[in-house]
């Protein structure tokens, strides 16, 4: 067994990418898989305290040697593909994309841009769901990365590139994400979600692995989960910044505040059952009064009866406890 998944325990905005980072820098995983679309933007800061957004890329790819990997249930903005391509400095041969990955086309942007869903389910009118629609629909306006020209360089079966990598033992690493309480198929809070399924699960089908290639789950979760700002759904025992006495968060998307709230056991109980994960990661524990921090971890632990096995500080690699 070869694959680690990560995946968020709430809401989104847990700290995965900062995760898959610190992950496959602690365990040496060189290749790692991003799923899904640009509706995410998962922030990573480097050892020289450079900070990086990524929304297509896996978070690994500004680590050198690296392998990113985007898979056939990618959605692709090739505007933020080459930025990031760009921004990140990776060769043609560190990046290798599913020919059945979809691409998102200006179509997809227009469609959600004069929709309602921004007003109705708080969505980051990315053209992640409009491309998801054509997906499903499979006429020919779906356009895949094998159609695109200046992909070419970039294209490849990539289940068979994993599958060798894992009879040779190689380790592997899939950045998850969003989180469980947006899944389309498992959220307590339809339609208030997004427009897939984001388990661990739902990500192996997208990267086409077997579940017998996976050894460890990690799910990510927040001391004080979030939401997008606007009508994006409910959010138990929402508090605002003032009541917290922190500085706001903004989304990486759309850079609008986000909702925040006391945290919820509720919504990761099912986020376990849902994905049985081997680890636990929580994020964001310096939000808690450093007297108080091994009070709230037992308290945590405790609500949502398994352990914590690393914990998170902002601006800070991931530590095992």
């Amino acid at each position: 067994m070869s694959v680690t998944i990560v995946v968020g325990g709430q809401y989104g905005g847990e700290g995965k990418g900062k995760v898959t980072y610190c992950i496959a820098k602690e365990k040496n995983i060189r290749i790692a898989v991003r799923v899904g679309g640009t509706n995410s933007g998962h922030t990573v800061v480097d050892e020289n305290n450079n900070k990086f957004i990524l929304r297509q890329l896996p978070t690994t790819a500004i680590l050198p040697n690296s392998i990113s990997v985007l898979s056939a249930g990618s959605y692709i903005d090739l505007n933020i593909l080459k930025e990031e391509i760009k921004l990140t400095k990776i060769s043609n041969d560190q990046l290798l994309i599913d020919e059945n990955a979809m691409i998102i086309t200006n179509e997809d942007l227009e469609n959600e841009a004069s929709s309602v869903l921004r007003k109705e389910i708080g969505s980051t009118l990315s053209g992640t769901g409009q491309s998801v629609l054509r997906r499903i629909q499979r006429n020919k306006s779906t356009k895949l990365a094998k159609d695109v020209e200046e992909l070419k360089p970039f294209i490849s079966n990539t289940k068979e590139f994993l599958f060798e990598r894992i009879i040779k033992k190689e380790k592997i690493i899939i950045e998850g994400t969003q989180g469980f309480g947006l899944s389309l198929i498992h959220s307590p809070h339809y339609p208030f979600t997004t427009s897939r399924d984001t388990t661990a699960a739902g990500f192996l089908s997208e990267v086409g692995l077997s579940p017998f290639d996976v050894e460890d789950i990690i799910l990510v979760i927040r001391t004080y989960p979030i939401r997008v700002e606007g009508n994006s759904g409910k959010l138990e025992n929402e508090i605002s910044w003032d009541e917290l006495e922190q500085l706001p968060e903004f989304t990486s998307v759309t850079k609008k505040m986000r909702r925040i709230a006391k945290f919820d056991s509720k919504i990761v109980k099912k986020a376990i059952i849902a994905n049985r994960p081997t680890n636990i990661v929580l994020n964001h524990l310096d939000y808690i009064n450093e007297v108080d921090r091994i009070k709230y971890l037992k308290e945590i632990e405790e609500s949502i009866a398994q352990k914590v096995n690393y914990i998170g500080l902002d601006n800070q690699c991931i530590t095992s406890i």
